[in-house]
């Protein structure tokens, strides 16, 4: 299957800098898989589409301020590291600018010499490297204090209200992109979800390097996807198997909720509690199991995103919705409007 099939021409007018004062307040294109129909409502308006019974799966993952500026100790020269994967006690797997002045040995210091970072080897990825951390204290006050929110590149500012970059409902640090699908909730709203008789299961799934990875082959399979980690609870697990039991949707906040479930999922649709790594890669052709319903942003054209909505939605029917969103003027991306594919 070709890349290029998920390419679709997008003007830059409509790839939203800012989040809006509400974070409701976004709108929501409606795409019903099963005759293809589309509506415009407001996302404070999904609570129309829910039903008693259905589970709601929300990523809990929270970004951390990890996008460091330093500069190297032998030369001074400014250098900046987007921390991506911790892999084991203080080695952790970076994105590098520029990373061809890094070098094994090399080190790196952030503030008055409260962190420094030693590179070790090169990464997986053009630009990464692996660092080992050094430093007195707590990590992650250090990076409170040091780090900064790390956009993603099509962000050209910072974030006034670094919490808007954050989900309202975010618990676990370890994420280096927000699953901004669920930016779009707020409490009030998820009040308003409960009392209609939906279920609400948290779980993580820490986004890291397959976000910011763009898909560089000519062909969709000869893609791969970089492992994250998820955890699912016991409790997240006997929500979504119960809404099963009972004929009622799984309804996934965003790609990362989906990707988790379906990685956990045996073949009836069935799902355990269990950690670990997924590197999963969804695109047409896909069987799911587990999810039934999709809420997801606007992606990037020819983005694995997009081939994952393609996969559920079909890919006809996906580049459709979006002609759609582009004429009617969505916000795209990040801080974007929503989609609710049922």
């Amino acid at each position: 299957m070709d890349v290029s099939q998920f390419d679709f021409d997008l003007p830059e007018r409509l790839i939203a800098q800012t989040p809006l004062a509400e974070r409701s307040e976004s709108r929501l294109l409606v795409l019903r898989r099963e005759d293809g129909s589309i509506r415009h409502r407001r996302f404070q308006d999904i609570v129309e589409f829910l039903q008693p019974g259905d589970v709601l799966v929300l990523n809990d993952s929270k970004v951390i301020p990890a996008r460091l500026i330093g500069s190297k100790a032998d030369t001074g020269a400014k250098i900046e590291l987007l921390l991506l994967k911790q892999l084991q006690g203080d080695r952790w797997e970076t994105l590098v600018k520029p990373a061809k002045r890094i070098k094994a040995g090399t080190k790196v210091v952030f503030g008055q010499g409260e962190l420094v970072a030693v590179a070790e080897e090169e990464g997986e990825a053009p630009g990464g490297r692996i660092f080992r951390l050094e430093y007195d204290g707590v990590l992650m006050e250090l990076l409170n204090r040091l780090g900064q929110m790390p956009l993603p590149p099509y962000i050209k500012k910072q974030l006034d209200d670094p919490d808007r970059y954050q989900t309202v409902y975010a618990r676990h640090p370890g994420s280096a992109a927000a699953p901004t699908a669920g930016l779009h909730f707020t409490p009030e709203l998820l009040n308003r979800i409960e009392q209609r008789g939906v279920n609400i299961a948290a779980i993580t799934l820490h986004v890291g390097l397959g976000t910011f990875r763009p898909v560089t082959a000519d062909r969709v399979e000869d893609h791969r996807m970089h492992a994250e980690y998820y955890d699912v609870s016991r409790e997240a697990a006997e929500a979504v198997n119960k809404a099963k039991a009972n004929g009622r949707r799984v309804v996934a906040v965003g790609t990362t909720s989906c990707r988790t479930l379906e990685s956990i999922a045996d073949d009836e649709g069935t799902v355990y509690a269990r950690s670990g790594w997924t590197d999963i890669f969804i695109y047409p052709g896909y069987t799911f199991r587990a999810v039934d319903a999709l809420i997801t942003n606007f992606h990037l054209p020819k983005s694995t995103l997009v081939m994952l909505v393609s996969a559920f939605a079909g890919r006809e029917l996906t580049m459709k919705s979006y002609r759609e969103a582009v004429r009617e003027e969505y916000r795209f991306f990040s801080f974007g409007d929503a989609m609710l594919i049922i």
